[in-house]
């Protein structure tokens, strides 16, 4: 396929100022605007970059490969410099399921860090988002671009030997923060029990949640005492809310299984086939109680998981703070994103 080199949806993020027709219905500071015709607005709060930026500096090649022409899914692969038989990693972007791109400069930082640091092969999934394409589009975009990875791991394409050379397709992870952890889960359960025949010859060997972005009707005790915007976590109640209504089915709330993965009881968790979890959680994340309780329940079901809690950060942390106590979490938890991965 041929390569691309920006987020389409940048003319559309720059595009002139909407002529109102009804008024604003909801909206996000700094982030969405949705008009009560349907239009929506992104502002650029965060730039795009090309995949070729910093990354030879990190002794990573990093190239866009398009997965679907008809939903304009594609990846962003970063690939460590001569080396071989690694993990490969399938990462999907936080955002809210309304927000966010694989050519965000912040997450192509991030991963070309990861990529270097957890010795890992990453594809970047930039999937549809919402409310124009409200969920399951998001998680139909994750299992198709499982579907295309099999393929080419079946075909061994000349056009892909670039990075399939690279990777072990008997050691698949599935991961993404926030909104892209939720996908991740997601699409993992869709998978079910017929997973091994689904993706040989690719076999999933775990799933990496950072800060998972879960929801439901009744408010945790952290979401409660989050009634005022802070400055160490990029999400608060209100623009959680908002995501919610934006991105799930019309009819539905929180408690729809999509957001809330516990609503249907520890049976129906028994019966889930998952491999290992590693699941990342944020001290002072308005989503702290709800990822412990994920945690909690998923042990109870006989899940293997494995909890990381980093101290004295936010939501968000990893890809959009500088401080040093921010630069130091992301590298604890670059350390044990790569632990988890070379264990499986």
């Amino acid at each position: 396929m041929a390569a691309m080199y920006i987020d389409p949806r940048l003319k559309l993020q720059m595009a002139k100022p909407h002529l109102q027709n009804g008024g604003t219905s909801e909206e996000i500071e700094g982030l969405i605007r949705v008009y009560a015709d349907g239009h929506v607005e992104r502002p650029p709060i965060i730039p795009n970059v090309a995949c070729s930026t910093t990354a030879s500096d990190k002794g990573v090649t990093a190239k866009d490969v398009l997965i679907d022409i008809f939903t304009n899914t594609w990846a962003r692969i970063y690939i460590p410099n001569s080396q071989r038989n690694l993990p490969l990693l399938v990462y999907f972007h936080g955002g809210g399921f309304c927000v966010g791109s694989a050519a965000w400069s912040c997450y192509h930082e991030f991963l070309l860090n990861l990529a270097s640091k957890a010795k890992c092969v990453i594809l970047s999934i930039n999937y549809r988002l919402s409310p124009e394409n409200r969920l399951p589009a998001a998680y139909d975009d994750g299992f198709n671009a499982l579907m295309w990875l099999k393929q080419q791991a079946i075909t061994n394409a000349i056009e892909h030997k670039w990075w399939l050379g690279n990777c072990n397709p008997s050691k698949l992870f599935l991961a993404g923060d926030s909104a892209g952890a939720n996908i991740a889960y997601n699409t993992a359960t869709r998978l079910g029990h017929n997973e091994s025949t689904l993706l040989k010859p690719l076999t999933l060997k775990g799933i990496i949640l950072i800060q998972p972005f879960f929801g439901g009707e009744s408010r945790t005790k952290s979401e409660k005492l989050a009634a005022t915007p802070s400055s160490t976590s990029a999400l608060t109640l209100s623009a959680s809310d908002t995501y919610w209504r934006l991105s799930l089915p019309p009819t539905a709330n929180r408690d729809h299984p999509w957001s809330n993965p516990l609503v249907n009881g520890s049976a129906k968790l028994k019966e889930m086939k998952l491999p290992p979890l590693m699941v990342s959680i944020s001290e002072l994340d308005i989503l702290l109680d709800r990822n412990l309780e994920f945690c909690a329940a998923m042990a109870g079901a006989g899940k293997k998981v494995e909890r990381v809690i980093l101290k004295g950060v936010g939501h968000g942390f990893q890809i959009l703070n500088k401080d040093q106590i921010s630069t130091q979490r992301t590298q604890e938890l670059m350390g044990s994103i790569r632990a988890f991965i070379h264990q499986q």
